[in-house]
């Protein structure tokens, strides 16, 4: 007996040495950083394409409100309630005692100041697709927006997930800390697309569907599915008939700035915020969005109940 406990404490403490090494967060150092310092006139282009006062925008702001990035709006989940924090340059309650390298390791990496693993409610899968430049400008940009007073409650999560350590084995999982890479065979637009909606767009988080442990279920990329707050679905945005198959590359640009459907309808929950971003890229880049979405493989959208065909 005493043999087994001996084996079984060995393995025991291999295994807690196998998991702590898989689960180190994995982080850029301010060497591999480029030099070039932060744009703030590009950072503002970013800021809106990557949507972020979206969620760090205190609830109900209005208008230039929404520069103050306060935080607190609360995203109900499966997992419990995530609350947005204070991304504000205020140096107490937001991240103005940032440098570079804390919000690219932030941003692109899901990994905080000290070292913590952010939960990925933080669309860091697919900013992880960004160019570190870019995210440099944002910081640029973001430093200039008002610093806000602002205490943001603490996320209200079931165990296991209150343990950090634990969101390591959900990033070795499905998180590849890659860039962005071309479409091959593609044209420049679709490529530029792909690079809005893969990384600051992050238009996979809402419309691809989540497995059990809340990854994508990439084979059903962009094909909707169950809101991730839990109430409701997400559109399928392939260009599938049960999706955007019947809008042509300029109904979908011309809603993305309009707000308008093809059919008169209007944008309607968390989409109104992400066209209101949208609206203010360049109308080649909002073309760029739609010559992506119409290249990408027509996918069904397995949580619709769907009719035969005719």
């Amino acid at each position: 007996m005493r043999g087994f406990l001996k084996v079984f404490l060995l393995l025991a403490m291999a295994g807690a040495a196998v998991f702590w090494y898989l689960t180190e967060p994995k982080v850029l150092d301010a060497q591999s950083l480029p030099t070039t310092p932060g744009d703030v006139e590009k950072g503002k282009y970013i800021f809106y394409a990557s949507g972020c006062a979206s969620c760090h925008a205190a609830p109900d702001a209005k208008g230039e409100e929404k520069l103050a990035l306060a935080g607190g709006h609360a995203f109900k989940t499966p997992f419990g309630t995530f609350y947005a924090p204070n991304i504000s340059p205020d140096e107490e309650d937001g991240i103005g005692g940032w440098s570079d390298v804390d919000f690219v390791n932030a941003v692109m990496r899901g990994v905080s100041p000290d070292g913590q693993h952010y939960y990925p409610a933080f669309p860091y899968m697919s900013y992880q697709r960004m160019n570190v430049q870019e995210v440099i400008d944002l910081k640029a940009y973001m430093d200039t927006l008002p610093a806000v007073k602002s205490q943001v409650p603490d996320h209200d999560l079931p165990l296991p997930f209150r343990f950090r350590r634990g969101l390591g084995a959900w990033k070795f999982l499905f998180m590849d800390n890659k860039p962005f890479k071309a479409v091959q065979g593609a044209s420049d637009a679709v490529n530029r697309g792909a690079y809005l909606v893969t990384g600051p767009g992050h238009c996979g988080e809402c419309h691809t569907p989540r497995n059990l442990l809340g990854g994508p279920e990439t084979d059903w990329q962009l094909a909707g599915g169950p809101a991730p707050e839990g109430k409701g679905v997400i559109s399928n945005i392939t260009p599938h008939r049960d999706g955007i198959g019947d809008w042509s590359e300029a109904d979908i640009a011309s809603s993305l700035e309009t707000g308008f459907t093809p059919s008169y309808d209007t944008f309607g929950g968390s989409m109104v915020a992400v066209q209101e971003n949208m609206a203010h890229l360049s109308a080649e880049d909002r073309a760029a969005i739609a010559a992506y979405l119409k290249s990408v493989e027509p996918r069904p959208s397995r949580w619709k109940e769907r009719k035969p065909e005719k």
